[in-house]
């Protein structure tokens, strides 16, 4: 989980990543959307390559990728305890809310 969270600490990594949410890209079309030089993103896609993140396959000379969302699983799961903090507390914000606009009226 550590190598992930290292990859995700980065912000043009998660850029990435967020493109290949939506569909499998070049490493061309990937440089083209980050203010990084070509060597630059070869960097972030190794890092990304060998945290699990991200797969890529060969079609000719080029190079697809594509997210690997598995590699997410172990850091979802130790987020749910947080997740599960934040929503109680949110649950009590919420009637807070509720209660003071019924004083109100």
């Amino acid at each position: 989980m550590d190598a992930v969270l290292q990859a995700l600490a980065d912000g043009n990594r998660r850029t990435v990543l967020e493109i290949l949410r939506d569909h499998s890209a070049t490493a061309g079309e990937l440089a083209d959307a980050l203010p990084v030089a070509r060597p630059g993103v070869s960097r972030h896609l190794r890092v990304l390559r060998e945290a699990g993140l991200v797969d890529v396959r060969s079609e000719g000379q080029r190079r697809i990728y594509s997210l690997r969302p598995e590699a997410l699983v172990e850091v979802d799961e130790w987020l749910a305890s947080y997740r599960v903090l934040w929503q109680s507390r949110l649950d009590a914000l919420h009637t807070e809310i509720a209660r003071g606009k019924r004083e109100r009226r």
